[in-house]
């Protein structure tokens, strides 16, 4: 697939990407060969590739202990606020 400069104009505007005009054709040709590249690998036969469910098959991945590791500043967030009751934030009512 070959993409034009008009094409990257498009592509630039849906990003919000300010690219020059002088830039137009390097991005064109860089992103006409990313794209070629996914039409490659469209094309590779994965029929008899087998789904994987994991991708450490066999293996075992090791994970940090899940341990607390803040505390509760619960009274602490509240001491700042205007008004509480029972734990709770008051607030003005907005809506009659």
């Amino acid at each position: 697939m070959s993409l034009t400069s008009k094409d990257v104009e498009g592509i630039a505007h849906l990003a919000r990407l300010a690219i020059s005009d002088a830039q137009l054709p390097d991005y064109a040709d860089r992103l006409s060969k990313i794209f070629n590249f996914v039409e490659q690998l469209n094309g590779a036969d994965v029929a008899a590739v087998e789904p994987m469910a994991h991708p450490l098959a066999g293996q075992t991945q090791r994970m940090r202990p899940d341990e607390i590791a803040d505390s509760d500043r619960h009274e602490t967030y509240q001491r700042n606020a205007a008004r509480t009751e029972a734990g709770l934030y008051l607030v003005p009512k907005v809506i009659e």
